[in-house]
């Protein structure tokens, strides 16, 4: 099992006694998995409703979903955590959190491509699911390094890093539409955009579809040198 970081043991001791709660309530992890989904689909249907805004300055959907995100995420911490602290870990338990987790990622960024393709940022819907598709390569190249029986935890863009930076990216994006409302910068003279409102969230995106990638193609390297070594 990879060590927990610092920040990671931060978020456990303020998750705790939420923990603690669930599992007096007799909650499961597996329960607690199907709700960190539930979440994701509502954030999706944040991001679809915002999609069908008249103002394609408006971002408040955009930040709602961010925050819906980032709570998915707290719970899908919870979840293993529930199962490790009170010995309720099992190998189905373990599968059905990962499937979880793809269904959960899948239809995020289906409410984020669905937002941006109908508000017409196009580029950035291409970013969007070159994300997910590096996203999706990031838990297979493991999985299968896994069946191989090689640990290939390897890579800076996995899922937490990949739902703090989006959840993050979209709820500062509300935040400051909230407050200063919508913005945009020309190149002088020219018609050509330089940064406005959405690119708050669009360029962590299309920082997590090239850092993604990487990591998956970090993990296809690394199994390979490690069935070297073997063989």
């Amino acid at each position: 099992m990879a060590k927990e970081s610092k920040a990671q043991l931060v978020i456990y001791n303020i998750l705790n006694p939420f923990i603690q709660l669930m599992y007096k309530l007799g909650v499961t992890p597996n329960m607690i998995t199907s709700f960190g989904l539930f979440l994701n689909i509502l954030a999706a249907i944040l991001f679809i409703i915002g999609a069908e805004q008249p103002d394609r300055t408006d971002m408040t959907f955009v930040g709602w979903g961010g925050f819906t995100i980032l709570i998915a995420g707290l719970f899908d911490m919870m979840d293993g955590r529930l199962a490790r602290i009170r010995n309720l870990s099992s190998k189905f338990g373990a599968f059905y959190d990962s499937v979880i987790d793809r269904y959960s990622e899948l239809v995020m960024f289906l409410g984020i491509c669905y937002f941006l393709i109908s508000q017409n940022y196009f580029m950035s819907s291409l970013f969007a699911f070159v994300a997910l598709i590096g996203s999706m390569m990031v838990s297979y190249t493991r999985a299968r390094a896994e069946a191989l029986e090689i640990n290939c935890s390897i890579g800076m863009m996995q899922r937490p890093a990949r739902v703090v930076t989006i959840g993050m990216a979209a709820m500062i994006c509300g935040i400051v539409h909230f407050f200063f409302g919508s913005f945009i910068f020309h190149f002088p003279n020219t018609n050509f955009t330089i940064f406005e409102t959405i690119s708050i969230f669009t360029l962590p995106i299309t920082f997590v579809s090239i850092m993604a990638n990487i990591t998956a193609i970090q993990r296809l390297l690394y199994t390979k040198k490690e069935l070297l070594k073997k063989e």
